[in-house]
This record gives C-alpha cells, structure tokens and sequence, in this order.
C-alpha cells in the first residue's frame, strides 16, 4: 500500500509503546483517523468529547509513560488544550493532534467553520505552544517525518505534552517510512565534571549532618526515579516521607517509611521528622501553595539537599548537565550511614470500624476503601476530600495513587482513570471522586461501560463543593443534586448492533452495612464499571480538610502590599 502521513504517525506511536490512542471525531480529523486505523499499529478509542478525551490521555500517560489524543480543529484542541495544560503542570507526555483546515486554505481569505470568523488560522497553533513543549503544524507532506519527530523525541525527553497540527488534505498524503525509533528516546550524555561536583559538594554537605530524611517529591515520577530512591534509602538507613502529591512513589512497606509530609495535616510524625533533621534530602518538589499548605511549610534553604530534574542545590551552591537519576545513582554509591533519625516505628492511621446500620460517615468509607486496595490497584483520588482520604491510606506494596494536584481541575479524574483503565487492564482501578467534580465529566462513565471496563466509582454525595467550603464559603458552593447511581441505566443502552457495552452497574450506600454489600456486588461485576453513590452529611469530611482550607484561604486573602 501506499504509505501516508497518517501511516508514518501511526507507526511513531506504536514504535513508541503506545497500544491505543483516544479520539473525538470531527470534519478536520476524518481521513486522519482513517489513516490511523487503517496502519492498525494501535486501538482507536472514542471519548465523550474533547476535554475528556485529553484527560483519557494524560490518565494513560501515567500507566504507559506515553500517550496521543486526536481531534478536530478549534472546537476541538481548544477544549483538549485544557487537558494539555494538566499535562504540562504534571509531567505527563501526551501527544494531541488536531485535525487542521485544508493547506489551500492557508493565505486564500476563505473564512472557514470551526474558526473564530477571521481568515488567519495560526491562533490555535499559537495557544498550544503556552501549555507544550513542542508544537507543530504540517501542510506539507516532505515536512511530515521532520515535525512528527520532532514533537515525540521533544515530548519524551521533556515528559511535557506536545501538540501536532496536520491539515486535513494532507493526513493521507504519501510519505516515506519511519525508521527505528532509538534517537526519540535519546537524552544528552551527561557533563562528568559537573556531576562530580555536585557530587562531592553533596557528600561534604551530608557527611557534617547527624539527623538525615529523605522527602519524595511529586516530580520523581516524571524524573523515572523511583526504584534509585528506594536504593537510596537503602543505602543511608534514614526516615523517607513524601509529599502529598507523591504518595504512593514510595513503597510504604518500606523499614524507612515514615509517612506523608505536609506541614501541619502531615501523617503523624511526619512533620517533626523533617522540620527536626538536620539535612534533608528533597527529592524532586514542587512547592505551590497547596504543597506548602499556604506557604507555611516549604523545605529550603541551607540544611536542604534539593535534587531538581534538571540541577542540584547544595551549600548555596547549584550543578546542572545531568539528569536526576544519575545523580542519585552516582550517590547512592558513595552515600554515608545515617540512620540517626530513624528512632521510632512507623505507625499508619487505623480508622475504627463503625457500626454498620449507622449512617455512613467519612471515615467508615475511608476504611472499607483502604480494605479493598491491594498491591494491584490504582486509586484515583479527585480533587478536595478525597486527597486527604487517600494521604491517610495505609498502601500494600505495589499499589498506586493518581492525583492532580498541581493542575487541580474538578473533574479531571472521570476520563483520566478512563485512559488509565484502559493502558492497564491488568489492575484493578478505584476512584473517589466528590459530586461536584463528577458533574463536569460524568458522561465518561458511558466510555467505561462501552469498553467494559471494570472499574469501581465510589462517588461522595455531600451536595456541594466541600473542598472549596472549606477555603472560602458562598452560594455558589452548593449544586443541583442527582440521582448518580441511576445514571448507569442511561449509560447502559449500549452500542447499536453490538450486545457488549451494557454491564454498568450503579449502587446507593447511606450505611457502613450498605456500603459493604456494594463492594461485594462490585467485585463481582467483571465486566463494566460500578458506581457506588456514598451519601454523607456535608459537615462529613477531613479534619486535615478543614485545617488545610483555613490556611490556604488566609494566603488567598492577603492584603496587597505597597512595593
């Protein structure tokens, strides 16, 4: 067969891990998805539209390390730029392709549809390139290979989204064959000078300190990081907390686990253990004022060790040229004993068990969730309550938390575990997710029942946004209530001509007993999602929630200074 542009892209996201990709179709998009179905190196999967469709990405993102959304253009990659910019915030390689108007167009004066009603149609190109490290527009053929490269290798060695715009006459164009893959995921030899550096400023700044922890911050993922901390650990026999964000990214089971640091609603003895040593090891943080909890706890300054993706900061000192995960494996090698703050047992919050025919509260959830994660699961935990239920989460080895705490859209974990199912069939999935924020993507469920994934939705009806009550109260808090459960029978009509796709499964629970019966039925629904509507007092949540939102609403309140 001939081969296309469309072909020549398909064979790159192959080449590069991907198994499927997400997509909404639109006018500007059709021959290129025809293009990618007809290569058949990956699986197209459809999305509600295109905001879910670029959070289906950046979910698969974080299981397969890669992903690629397709969509139409303006009406389309406008709205997926939202999650292009989720990305961006969290370190996550999504490629989104739009469909673009005809290259005769570009230059002729047509005034087009899907456009802003002017003749230049450059201003959706000039948007991506805010929220993505690459970005692109082919209206050639012979350019095709070059960009197409140029966007993935970009996006791989950065871990940020890229964007790619291909005009609608050119998808099926003919092209030349990609070759090997190797060079896309190259990364720059590392400077040996600097790093040795670095190194001895390190070790010199280590060997003075007594008291020595380890803090995993959120970007160690993205930094691929994860198994070098643990031998890192290993190695100095000190207390290892990570941050919010970073849960999960270090075994708990681990002898130097000490919990989640996060100033005062840290996991008990957390706080002390850091704010008390006298070095700290700070890997990979992002402080916002979510993180630092207002800006009342960030980790920095003369007896901090900050190991950034790109630099190390010591002594007053700064080293770049290598990548984080050199650098810890080059330390980890010479790294002294420091086992003087590893004094106490690590002790995980045990929520009781409550009376069953009791009305559900918070905390009984939060138990009979935590019973039912093991060392295959990966918990989704949405924006507001539910961080704060997942940080007091005890984890068996291997399982995962997915959150987004940087971009903080409400929503956003709908179609993210979406993506995510769908990379990992192999795992089980849980998400806990407010009504509030289940309200903006709810119409992804209906993906989960066509795809039969099994997923499990425990969905906390508490009638309103309770995070956002707890940093500034107002009306507008407080949202039309729903009958979530029942929506499964409007999910479960299925695809025309097609018996599958009809196994969604909704479920009420206002009791501990209920809740109980649910998740056994849940368990037993291998073949779509079950959604579980958890029906809790509004004054129900987190008292770390309540602490947490006084303090970064008084930083949201600050008076503005004179400069």
């Amino acid at each position: 067969m001939t081969y296309t542009v469309g072909h020549y892209l398909a064979e790159r996201l192959t080449q590069i891990g991907l198994k499927h990709h997400f997509a909404v179709a639109g006018d500007y998009n059709l021959v290129l998805l025809d293009q990618l179905i007809e290569q058949g190196g990956t699986k197209q999967i459809y999305d509600c539209n295109e905001l879910n469709c670029s959070f289906a990405a950046e979910g698969y993102a974080r299981a397969n390390g890669a992903a690629a959304a397709v969509v139409t253009f303006s009406v389309g990659a406008i709205s997926a730029m939202n999650g292009l910019g989720g990305a961006y915030a969290e370190n996550l390689p999504i490629l989104v392709i739009s469909g673009a108007p005809n290259s005769n167009d570009h230059g002729s004066g047509h005034i087009l549809h899907h456009t802003i009603g002017g003749t230049e149609y450059s201003y959706q190109m000039e948007m991506a390139k805010h929220v993505t490290c690459a970005a692109e527009s082919i209206t050639s053929a012979e350019v095709a290979p070059d960009k197409i490269d140029h966007v993935i290798r970009t996006m791989l060695r950065e871990k940020k989204p890229a964007y790619l715009e291909i005009a609608c006459n050119i998808s099926a164009a003919p092209c030349v064959r990609p070759g090997p893959v190797s060079s896309l995921h190259a990364h720059p030899r590392p400077d040996e000078a600097s790093l040795k550096a670095a190194l001895d400023e390190s070790l010199s700044f280590l060997n003075k300190a007594n008291k020595v922890a380890i803090l995993v911050g959120t970007k160690l993922r993205a930094a691929e990081a994860l198994k070098e901390t643990v031998e890192l650990a290993d190695k100095l026999g000190c207390p290892v907390t990570v941050m919010a964000a970073a849960k999960s990214y270090f075994p708990e089971t681990h002898p130097g686990f000490r919990g989640v640091y996060w100033g005062s609603v840290s996991s008990p003895g957390a706080q002390e253990i850091i704010e008390g040593a006298d070095a700290v090891i700070s890997l990979a943080p992002v402080w916002n004022d979510y993180s630092s909890e207002g800006w009342t706890s960030i980790i920095k300054g003369g007896k901090v060790l900050e190991i950034d993706p790109d630099r190390v900061t010591v002594n007053g000192k700064t080293f770049d040229g290598f990548r984080l995960k050199e650098f810890v494996k080059a330390l980890t090698e010479k790294a002294p004993k420091k086992s003087a703050a590893l004094t106490s047992e690590y002790k995980p919050v045990m929520l009781p068990k409550a009376d069953p025919s009791k009305p559900l509260s918070n905390d009984e959830m939060t138990r009979q969730i935590n019973e039912l994660v093991d060392g295959n699961t990966t918990l989704f935990a949405e924006t507001g309550d539910s961080w704060f239920n997942a940080v007091r989460m005890h984890l068996p080895e291997g399982a995962k938390v997915e959150t987004e705490m940087q971009w903080g859209h409400i929503g956003w974990s709908v179609p993210s575990m979406f993506g995510n199912a769908t990379a990992s069939p192999e795992r089980k999935h849980i998400l806990m997710v407010g009504d509030g924020s289940f309200q903006l993507t709810a119409q992804e469920v209906a993906q989960m029942v066509r795809y039969e994934l099994p997923v499990i939705i425990f969905l906390v009806n508490n009638h309103g946004y309770v995070i956002e009550i707890a940093i500034h109260d107002g009306p507008y808090n407080y949202i039309q209530n729903w009958d979530y459960a029942a929506l499964m029978q409007c999910f479960n009509q299925g695809v025309p001509g097609k018996e599958s796709g009809k196994y969604g499964l909704g479920l009420h629970a206002s009791t501990g007993e209920e809740l109980a019966e649910a998740i056994a039925k849940a368990k037993k629904n291998t073949r779509g999602p079950t959604l579980i509507e958890c029906k809790l007092d509004r004054a129900d949540c987190t008292k770390a929630l309540v602490q947490w939102g006084k303090t970064v609403a008084a930083a949201n309140s600050r008076k503005q200074q004179n400069v």
